[in-house]
């Protein structure tokens, strides 16, 4: 009976109702990452001044500078990943469509050895 529950798609968690945070690359570290930003920043700024409202503006200010900047540098660092995957691909697809044939960028060419050869002798 419990087979039916397993088969199903688990519903996804729509943070805001926009944003679906298991699904969007960096979003679930964005997210956590700005909270402890935000926590950080109210409970400082609230510890130093002990104002309750300007803490409350800083806590949110701390989460949206914490959770953009994790955003971007995540996001940055996947698409460089995906950049040098592609390179590797095209590299390796080269590698076995030239091996073996003159256009091989890793065979010696053969015509200067066989001058440097004829003149030694």
């Amino acid at each position: 009976m419990s087979s039916g529950t397993d088969t199903e798609k688990a519903k996804p968690f729509k943070l805001l109702g926009i944003l679906d945070v298991q699904n969007t690359p960096c979003a679930r570290e964005s997210v956590l990452y700005g909270s402890a930003g935000a926590i950080v920043a109210g409970l400082g700024h609230f510890l130093a001044t002990s104002r309750v409202k300007r803490s409350f503006d800083f806590g949110v200010g701390g989460f949206l500078l914490t959770t953009l900047g994790t955003w971007m540098l995540c996001r940055y660092q996947n698409a460089k990943l995906r950049i040098q995957q592609r390179m590797m691909q095209e590299g390796m697809k080269n590698k076995l469509t030239f091996e073996g044939t003159e256009m091989d960028p890793t065979r010696k060419s053969d015509g200067s050895n066989k001058n440097s050869h004829g003149s030694n002798s």
